[in-house]
Formats: structure tokens, C-alpha cells, sequence
């Protein structure tokens, strides 16, 4: 993914806080909106589960079960992955967008961009390809739900990781690709690539891989989710510069017209202030004389009367 943080000079200014969060929010509300409108295909998302699951069974790359034995198994290991699960994601992501739009203000609106395009991206894989959970598949497939197992320990409830009660405003059939090794990538990559001191790199390569390892473990998505995350990812990669080309042309255009709107003219008769009304010597304003504009008027005639009385004497 290496154009999709490279600085653009086409950014002439540095991004505002306050035009951001409204976009971030925006773009986020309609994906949370999508996601939960997206039809839940309960028989197709179960079929489509279920072939995910052969397939990696074929392909010898069946690692949920040996990891969901392990956190179902070690409460010490499983609550801790589903505190992560539940939670990480909302905090890394903005953390990192955060450090970037302060520290690294030359890649943000790349970086921003490539975060929404590849969220949006993921929407499209959930309309797609609806995706049953390893956790919802019938107990005889041999997964538990540690998130059901430990609600005891969070604020989540049996449903999903979303809060008690609040389980129907998810939908848990949006398996397909995980968007929690997506968001996982994009907060990795950054961190490798931005990132100064040894201990943020490394970061940068752990979050990813811990998260995959939650994911699975608590069997909330299959390997080949996370391989189609970290497909969205690169995609988004590719199509961050194209979106962010159109959108400065349309930021063009709206300027554009903009600038062919009239500006309000003053009147076109006089460019005289007083528009017509002149005032004469000694007075204030036009119309109204005064005592002194009088005798200052007295002493202009007496002058210019004793100016053409010297030459007679003169003669």
C-alpha cells in the first residue's frame, strides 16, 4: 500500500478540526446506517459461512478452532480478547487518525481518505456476501461463543459485543470482510510507516496480528475474513488517490460557480458621496449656513474687493 498515505499537493491548506469530525461523522453514520439496513439473509449467511468453513478445511487453514478452544478454555486469555474485541477498535482507530491529523498533517487527508473508501468498501462485501460467524453456526460444528461465555465480565451482552440490550442495532451477519482486521491494518501500516520511535513500529506490526488472533479466537470471524479485511484495505489503497482527484475537481467546479456569482454593486450614477449636493465655502452641510460661515463669507468679499480697489489707485 504505498501511495495511499503519500503526501498531496493538491492540499494547499492544513485540514480543520471542525469541517473533519462532521465528514468523519457523516461518513461513518451512513456505513453504522448501511450496515444495519443490509438484509439479513439468515439461510444464505449461514450457507456462506459454512463454505468458508469447508474451504479452509480443504485448504488445511482451519485455525478457529484450536484458537477458540484456547480462549474458551483459559478465562485468563479469553476475557482480555473479548475486552479487545469489544473495545479496541473504537479507541486505536481514532487514536491513530488523531496522532496523524496532528503529527503527520502532509498524509492525513490520504490517510483519511483511504480509512472511509475501504470502510465503505467493506459495506459492499456485507451486501454482498451475507456471512453467518463461526459463533452462530450450530453447536455440532464445535465453536463456542466467548463473548456469550464471559458477558459476565464486560458490558456486552450474549447477542454481539455490542452493550446489553442493544444486540438488535448490529447486524451479526456482517462477518464477511472483517472490518476489525481492516481498521487493524490501516492503524498498522501507518504506524510502521509514520511512526519514529522503535516501540510505535512495533506497535504498528503487533495490532494487526493480535487482532486476528481475537478475532478468531473469539470465533466471531473465520481466517478468510480477515484475509478479505486486509483485501479492502489494499483496495482502498488504490482507489485513495483516483478518489481524492475527483474530489478537489468538484471542489473546483463548486468554487467555479461560486465565483460566477455576482458580487453586490454600489449605485452606477455618482461616485460623488454627496451625490449631487455640493457644499459651497463655509458650509458644514449642504443647505444650513452659519454665523461663522457668514462672517468668514464677509471677510472673502472685503478681500477681494480691496484686491480690485489697488490697481485703480495704481491707474
Amino acid at each position: 500500500m504505498p501511495h495511499a498515505t503519500a503526501a498531496t499537493p493538491s492540499s494547499g491548506h492544513r485540514p480543520r478540526w471542525w469541517t473533519e469530525l462532521p465528514l468523519i461523522a457523516v461518513v461513518y453514520g451512513l456505513y453504522s446506517t448501511g450496515r444495519l439496513l443490509v438484509h439479513e439473509n439468515i439461510p444464505a449467511a449461514v450457507e456462506n459461512g459454512l463454505a468458508i468453513l469447508r474451504l479452509e478445511k480443504a485448504l488445511h487453514l482451519n485455525a478457529e478452532h484450536p484458537l477458540n478452544r484456547l480462549l474458551t478454555g483459559n478465562p485468563a486469555l479469553g476475557i482480555p480478547a473479548d475486552f479487545a474485541y469489544a473495545s479496541l477498535h473504537y479507541l486505536v482507530t481514532p487514536a491513530v487518525l488523531v496522532w496523524i491529523f496532528r503529527r503527520r498533517t502532509a498524509v492525513y487527508r490520504a490517510a483519511r481518505t483511504w480509512l472511509m473508501t475501504s470502510t465503505l468498501l467493506g459495506l459492499v462485501g456485507f451486501t454482498l456476501m451475507p456471512t453467518c460467524p463461526p459463533r452462530l453456526l450450530d453447536a455440532h460444528h464445535g465453536f463456542v461463543d466467548t463473548m456469550a461465555q464471559y458477558s459476565a465480565y464486560g458490558w456486552w451482552g450474549a447477542g454481539a459485543s455490542a452493550p446489553r440490550g442493544l444486540s438488535g442495532m448490529t447486524n451479526q451477519y456482517a462477518a464477511m470482510p472483517s472490518l476489525h482486521v481492516g481498521w487493524a491494518v490501516w492503524c498498522g501500516v501507518l504506524l510502521w510507516r509514520h511512526g519514529r520511535h522503535p516501540l510505535v513500529r512495533a506497535a504498528g506490526i503487533a495490532y494487526p496480528l493480535v487482532t486476528v488472533f481475537v478475532v478468531m479466537g473469539t470465533a466471531n470471524h473465520y481466517f478468510l475474513d480477515a484475509v478479505a479485511g486486509a483485501a479492502v484495505m489494499a483496495v482502498g489503497a488504490l482507489l485513495t488517490r483516483p478518489f481524492m482527484r475527483i474530489a478537489d475537481r468538484v471542489k473546483d467546479r463548486v468554487r467555479a460557480v461560486f465565483a460566477r456569482v455576482p458580487a453586490s454593486r454600489t449605485p452606477t450614477g455618482s461616485t460623488i458621496v454627496s451625490d449631487g449636493c455640493k457644499t459651497s465655502a463655509g458650509e458644514r452641510i449642504p443647505g444650513r449656513r452659519t454665523a461663522s460661515a457668514d462672517s468668514s463669507d464677509a471677510r472673502t468679499r472685503s478681500a477681494v474687493e480691496a484686491s480690485d480697489d489697488a490697481p485703480a489707485a495704481a491707474r
